[in-house]
């Protein structure tokens, strides 16, 4: 059984390690690494209201331990979509966290936050990731070609996933 959770202050070293892990870099969008007080800042002055924020941090907790984080951000509510990230520390992945979290998630966006779509974009060579989504229901329905660099070459396509809530 998990929830997903709001930020609490006692996530910013935890947060420090699964930011600054650089085999994590390889599939997200993280520029350069953070330093804690830049988390300790962020967590401290978060604000969840993700209609004014147009973005949404929770952490994947199982009640016992917190063992991801689960992103929604560039939320629009006019037009009523969110793009979505997800990561589960390496101990706690292939046990069907993420596909719960996912699904809380899902559930959120439909009834608290009324959109009507959401996405995800993933490296294609993130395998894991991309199995998840579809698992999920999410549907490949763009391929962004050489969308994502590795080792300073644009090489690596990004796959739009979609979900129609």
């Amino acid at each position: 059984m998990i929830h997903l959770r709001a930020l609490e202050p006692s996530d910013v070293d935890r947060l420090y390690v699964w930011e600054n892990n650089p085999d994590m870099w390889r599939y997200g969008f993280s520029p350069a690494p953070l330093s804690r007080h830049q988390i300790w800042e962020y967590v401290h002055q978060y604000d969840a209201n993700p209609l004014a924020r147009q973005e949404l941090r929770l952490m994947i907790d199982t009640g016992d331990e917190t063992v991801g984080t689960l992103d929604l951000y560039e939320i629009d509510a006019m037009n009523g979509h969110a793009f979505i990230g997800i990561m589960v520390a390496s101990p706690y992945r292939r046990l069907g966290y993420a596909a719960k979290a996912l699904q809380l998630a899902v559930d959120y966006c439909r009834n608290n936050l009324r959109l009507h779509q959401i996405a995800a974009t993933v490296a294609e060579d993130n395998t894991a990731s991309c199995m998840l989504f579809k698992k999920c229901g999410f549907k490949h329905t763009a391929t962004l070609p050489q969308w994502i660099a590795r080792e300073k070459a644009y090489h690596i396509d990004a796959r739009i996933f979609t979900l129609r809530l």
